[in-house]
């Protein structure tokens, strides 16, 4: 769909401004003295080599519950990529429609997107993963912003939106309709990080704040195309402890010299220890992806909120494992996710970050972005284990995540899903378990709820016999969890995994397996007794779905 909006909306621009005037770029004083700049390591890890590496084998036919969310689905939901971000417009196409010339783009300051880096320890030291990109802004009047940010939004529009809404409606299109900046050389400061992300922690958890570490970086190549940056530097290992002799993550501020937009958080992981690799959407924070309408909005406008008590588990996760590396990967692209950055570091605790870089831009694309994200962490860190985290809406996470189990023997330790077509009826969607099939259960898990709250949380059941039925779950799936020492699997809950489809019409679940199994893998969930809330009876259902009305509580 918004292959189609976004020329529309790109035709919205010409004749709407006026030329920006031109503004001096800021430059950020440096606050270190300047160190020689250390050599760089074209090649200081083993990475993933192809820059794309398709997957065009969607399993599945979703056709037939398309027609349960409208006629105006978007392609790429139909190709089970329940993905709004496609098809943004380029620099180029930006800079046409807005009539500005060479010299008018050239006195707009340069800015800086910097996302939070890791670094690996080889026999030559540290060497510091930067990737960002470079881009300039153009000055766009609040009035046409209004009717660009509107092409982004369903059954609403940016004027019927609370103030604060339609103020990050805009920012966050105005983040979209960007002057990338090719052929750019960047430098960088690096000094120690006192603090970073939110674990109730001292310093925001995750890492510790090193001796030293002060230096000036040179990246050793110009931005691309599309004004990216990506790749390993070796720095000067002055006051910084080694990675293969300490345990702890060390933080270091990476500040872009000649902006004061390009600042982040970097974390040095040593060989060996634990990492997880946290997906965002839909279950760090309430996205509700696969409806996109509501999507949209939880995205462009509304606060970003967190997915019940997961915050609570992941600082539970940072004071309780020692060294415990948080990574967050998000496929949503780069240049809209300074939202996901600042959430992230409000919310949970300090990590590394990976986004989508904007030469991964189509459909296509976008279905191997993670896979080569995974490959290039596990080959930079050969020595960790790694626990994997997302939700079932995801078709590149169902296929990708046991997918490492196999090309990575030894290095998953667990891998957690919530399933969420079982815990919101918006999800319509069919997930594909089959590349769970050879892999041992006590390494993973489906889930519904992390931990118990009081009431019970209230799910609503979407394969039913019976209408009307909301079930009750007080079980703690993630609490509680050893997942230092490879307890992945809660025993209390089953998981009914047939390898195959799920959640297809009328209750259909195709693979092989056990059908009488129950558990969180399909729709199965504890149902509430009159007598007694909390007594955990079980329901297996396989019948025609249905959204059924919240009843009134007992």
């Amino acid at each position: 769909m918004l292959d189609i909006l976004l020329p529309a909306a790109i035709a919205l621009l010409p004749f709407s401004y006026a030329s920006p005037a031109a503004i001096k770029p800021a430059i950020a004083a440096l606050e270190r003295p300047l160190i020689t700049p250390s050599p760089a390591s074209w090649n200081p890890t083993k990475t993933y080599k192809s820059r794309r590496g398709v997957i065009s084998d969607l399993a599945g036919d979703v056709s037939s519950v398309l027609g349960g969310l409208g006629s105006d689905i978007p392609s790429y939901v139909a190709s089970g990529i329940p993905n709004f971000f496609q098809g943004f417009p380029t620099g180029a196409d930006v800079q046409s429609s807005l009539g500005l010339n060479d010299s008018q783009v050239s006195a707009l300051p340069t800015q800086v997107l910097n996302i939070p880096g890791y670094a690996n320890y080889t026999d030559q030291g540290w060497n510091l993963r930067f990737h960002g990109n470079v881009f300039k802004q153009p000055n766009i009047n609040e009035s046409k912003l209004n009717d660009l940010a509107n092409v982004f939004l369903i059954g609403t529009s940016v004027q019927s939106l609370p103030p604060s809404q339609a103020s990050q409606a805009r920012n966050l299109t105005a983040e979209i309709f960007v002057l990338q900046q090719s052929n750019q050389n960047v430098t960088f400061s690096l000094a120690p990080a006192p603090t970073a992300g939110s674990s109730g922690e001292s310093g925001g958890g995750g890492a510790v704040t090193p001796q030293g570490g002060n230096q000036i970086v040179e990246f050793p190549t110009p931005t691309t195309p599309e004004g990216d940056f990506d790749g390993f530097v070796q720095i000067k290992n002055d006051g910084l402890a080694a990675g293969n002799t300490s345990s702890q993550l060390q933080r270091l501020n990476v500040y872009t010299q000649g902006t004061d937009t390009g600042n982040a958080t970097s974390y040095l992981v040593p060989n060996k220890g634990l990492t997880i690799v946290s997906d965002i959407d839909d279950i760090l924070r309430i996205t509700q992806i696969y409806e996109p309408s509501q999507g949209l909005l939880n995205s462009f406008a509304k606060p970003y909120i967190p997915w019940m008590n997961m915050p609570d588990i992941y600082a539970n996760w940072s004071k309780s494992i020692p060294d415990f590396h948080f990574h967050y990967l998000t496929t949503t692209p780069e240049q809209i996710t300074r939202n996901y950055m600042n959430f992230i570091y409000s919310t949970y605790p300090g990590g590394s970050f990976d986004t989508r870089p904007l030469n991964f831009s189509d459909v296509d694309a976008t279905l191997s972005i993670r896979k080569f994200l995974l490959e290039k962490i596990f080959q930079t860190f050969p020595e960790r284990k790694f626990i994997l985290i997302a939700d079932t809406s995801n078709s590149d996470v169902m296929k990708d995540y046991p997918a490492m189990a196999t090309e990575f023997p030894g290095q998953v330790q667990c891998i957690f899903l919530r399933n969420t077509t079982a815990t919101d009826s918006g999800d319509k969607f069919p997930y594909d378990t089959s590349g769970f099939k050879d892999l041992n259960q006590q390494m993973y898990m489906f889930f519904l709820v992390p931990v118990s709250s009081s009431p019970p949380v209230p799910i609503p059941l979407k394969f039913l016999l019976i209408s009307s039925i909301y079930a009750y779950r007080s079980q703690d799936d993630l609490t509680h969890l050893d997942i230092s020492n490879g307890q992945c699997y809660n025993t209390s809950i089953p998981q009914n995994v047939t390898f195959g489809e799920q959640g297809l019409p009328f209750g259909i679940n195709l693979g092989g397996g056990n059908s009488t199994k129950k558990g969180a893998a399909s729709v199965e969930i504890p149902l509430p007794s009159p007598k007694a809330p909390h007594f955990r009876k079980t329901h297996r259902t396989q019948a025609i779905r249905f959204d059924p009305i919240r009843p009134d509580p007992m």
